[in-house]
């Protein structure tokens, strides 16, 4: 860690200095080693990389910027409307993209406005009803493989069942759930300058198109889900704006998709390197899944960061702040910080008040928490109980080339003593859970149906 020589103005201000570049692969490769660094001597600090930005890397620091409340904004002023600020991702998107990152890139009350119509579909109550069809996606995904003996891990289940899961709660078709995968893990691992970048840009704007036309048909013919609570929503007694609506559908589909797989993932990849733990695991489930659970969450925080803008001077954790500057929160160097962790680089299955920021802190906490829960949880559980002996290879893994935005995996090939299907393949249980969404009315909010899925 480096620091330069004192000066006066704002230079002065803006110390200690680092380099930080999140999105190098070096990154990834030093993670442990760089966060080390943070917390061993400067837990806030200006970065010059990507325009200056500070970073803020210990737990604390973030807890004192979760309660700053309006001197922080999240705002994304994509047209040039209000303050100009640039939303979450440091660097931000070259302007005239049109979209907001969803209600993630808005301040209350607008911010506010997108929660309260989407709490009902997300509350622990409302996932727990989906329990049963969560558990017949998995099943069908591990029969597809289980005579085998081979699987990947990510694409044959950690990509598939949590694609099918949040179309399910949106009142999407679940057959599409291969029209929006690629866009959802693809615009998250391909580098800009590579040569695929152009095909998956096709698949995001095929993405986008489909949203664009759900929304629309919803009005049409409504149908239960999270995109009819979007395209009935006010505000202020006005509807958002389409494309406000159509950034919130495609934030919920990024924050279902690619986080989920990414914990489940690692998750699986670790307990192949530590198989006593997974037996452990196994047979200790009933007072370890959870706590397991939120370690997992803690040592693999599947999205690193979210940036700020200062909305105003303030001082914040004994730094001084100008409006304009920029800020990166690291949940996931916050999630190793010694001085709220004991022994921050292990896992420990069984640690206790894990007061981990995986899902971020303060109003802009994920929305979708109750989700990546119980989803990683079923899926775990599966993989358990039906391949108990599975051993991933680890010269066919493949993990994301940076963790700037995600950090995840690309593929996690696994073998394993061949079993028994138990019912019928992906594409036959997909029809029987579509029929039970459109009889059932499965994506009702919490408030109109309490009744849990019946599939059998």
């Amino acid at each position: 860690m480096t620091t330069a020589p004192d000066d006066t103005g704002d230079e002065a201000r803006k110390q200690p200095r680092v380099h930080f570049d999140r999105h190098a692969p070096e990154y990834r490769h030093h993670f442990e080693e760089k966060t080390q660094e943070f917390h061993g001597g400067c837990p806030l600090a200006w970065s010059d990389t990507y325009g200056g930005h500070w970073v803020a890397a210990g737990n604390r620091e973030l807890l004192a910027f979760a309660r700053a409340g309006e001197q922080l904004s999240n705002d994304h002023d994509v047209h040039g409307e209000r303050r100009g600020y640039q939303g979450i991702s440091i660097p931000a998107p070259p302007r005239g993209r049109g979209l907001r990152g969803g209600f993630l890139e808005m301040d209350p009350p607008e911010q506010r406005a997108y929660r309260n119509a989407l709490n009902p579909y997300l509350s622990p109550a409302a996932i727990k009803r989906w329990i049963p069809f969560i558990d017949e996606v998995t099943r069908a995904c591990l029969d597809e493989r289980i005579e085998s003996g081979r699987i990947d891990f990510v694409d044959d289940l950690a990509n598939i069942v949590p694609a099918v899961f949040t179309l399910a709660m949106m009142g999407i078709p679940l057959k599409k759930w291969e029209l929006y995968n690629e866009p959802a893990h693809a615009g998250v691992y391909t580098p800009p300058n590579s040569p695929e970048m152009a095909r998956v840009v096709q698949a995001h704007m095929a993405m986008i198109k489909d949203i664009t036309a759900t929304l629309q048909e919803v009005r049409a013919t409504p149908r239960p889900g999270l995109a009819d609570a979007l395209a009935r929503m006010e505000i202020d007694g006005k509807a958002p704006a389409e494309s406000d609506l159509i950034g919130a559908l495609a934030l919920l589909i990024g924050g279902g998709f690619d986080t989920t797989t990414a914990l489940t993932a690692h998750a699986l990849e670790w307990l192949s390197e530590h198989p006593e733990e997974r037996q452990r695991l196994s047979r200790e489930r009933d007072t370890l899944l959870d706590t397991a659970t939120e370690e997992f969450l803690r040592y693999f925080t599947p999205a690193p960061g979210d940036g700020r803008t200062v909305a105003e001077d303030c001082e914040i954790s004994g730094k001084q702040f100008k409006e304009g500057d920029r800020l990166w929160l690291s949940w996931a160097m916050a999630n190793r910080d010694p001085a709220v962790f004991a022994d921050p680089e292990r896992v420990d299955l069984a640690r206790g008040g894990n007061r981990h920021t995986a899902f971020g802190l303060g109003i802009h906490r994920c929305i979708g928490s109750n989700v990546a829960r119980a989803v990683f949880k079923r899926m775990l559980l599966h993989v358990l109980d039906r391949v108990p002996d599975f051993v991933c290879d680890p010269e066919g893994t493949v993990h994301y080339e940076t963790i700037g935005v995600i950090q995840g995996m690309r593929h996690l090939p696994a073998t394993f003593t061949p079993g028994h299907r138990l019912g019928p393949g992906l594409a036959e249980t997909l029809e029987t859970l579509q029929r039970a969404c459109d009889e059932q009315g499965l994506a009702e909010p919490v408030t109109v149906r309490k009744a849990e899925a019946k599939l059998r």
